[in-house]
């Protein structure tokens, strides 16, 4: 297993914030807006170069309020790695649950919580995504109203 670094920050969003988001990453940090994998919900990928840095993804249509699972509007924190059997492994080893989902044009992924309950989620290359469909998909349970093929 090799982490190579931070991959994105995912903020969830109303889609009356998108204008203002994507004006304050522009201004404040010169991100542009670029490709996004098609997902079931309306959202922008903001770039710093070639990468996708920030992802923003409808979750409030009727704007952001803290609940159980989600204490601000920033969804999870994500990095790149290699080694996903070893990664899972070490996971089980340690007693640490996660979910994972492949996504066709993005990524292998697995999503555990760290101790005070923000979600991590850890990018592998597709070619490393298990033989077996994978255990969870997070797409369909963040957006049930909405068609998603893993």
């Amino acid at each position: 297993m090799k982490l190579h670094g931070f991959n994105h920050m995912n903020i969830g969003y109303s889609p009356r914030d998108l204008p203002a988001i994507e004006k304050f990453y522009a201004e404040a940090l010169g991100l542009k807006r670029g490709f996004r994998p098609e997902f079931p919900s309306d959202g922008a990928s903001l770039y710093h170069g070639d990468h996708p840095l920030i992802h923003v993804v409808v979750r409030h249509p009727d704007g952001w309020t803290p609940s159980a699972t989600h204490k601000t509007s920033i969804d999870h924190i994500a990095f790149t790695i290699t080694g996903a059997a070893e990664f899972q492994e070490r996971l089980l080893q340690l007693g640490i649950r996660f979910e994972e989902q492949s996504m066709p044009d993005a990524a292998y992924q697995i999503f555990p919580h760290d101790p005070v309950g923000n979600k991590l989620e850890f990018n592998f290359p597709n070619n490393e995504a298990p033989q077996t469909p994978a255990s969870g998909n997070l797409a369909s349970m963040q957006f049930p109203n909405q068609p998603f093929a893993h």
